[in-house]
């Protein structure tokens, strides 16, 4: 939802636990996919690649928040951008279960 999406990140005092890549298996393909793992919640972002690069060819230059991790800021460099999949997932509604690697 648009208007409640605003503000999901703006608590002073949520955490950021974890983040990273992960290839999420969706019904009959695999998608790209950068999760946040918060202190209350679970994020799942969809991993977009823009096809135009920013003007010129120094793009060290295009400002990158620090707090993220490397792999995400150079993604962003690169004309990268990440996307809100779906709603955030509660971890008090999260359940994890080992699975066998295909």
């Amino acid at each position: 939802r648009e208007n409640s999406s605003e503000n999901i990140l703006s608590s002073a005092n949520r955490l950021l636990l974890h983040e990273g890549r992960l290839m999420l298996a969706e019904s009959t393909r695999l998608l790209d996919v950068y999760l946040f793992l918060f202190d209350d919640f679970l994020l799942i972002t969809k991993i977009k690649r823009n096809k135009k690069k920013y003007g010129g060819s120094d793009t060290s230059l295009i400002p990158v928040c620090p707090s993220l991790t490397p792999e995400l800021q150079s993604f962003i460099r690169e004309g990268g951008f990440c996307t809100v999949l779906d709603q955030p997932i509660p971890l008090d509604r999260l359940v994890l279960k080992n699975v066998e690697p295909v």
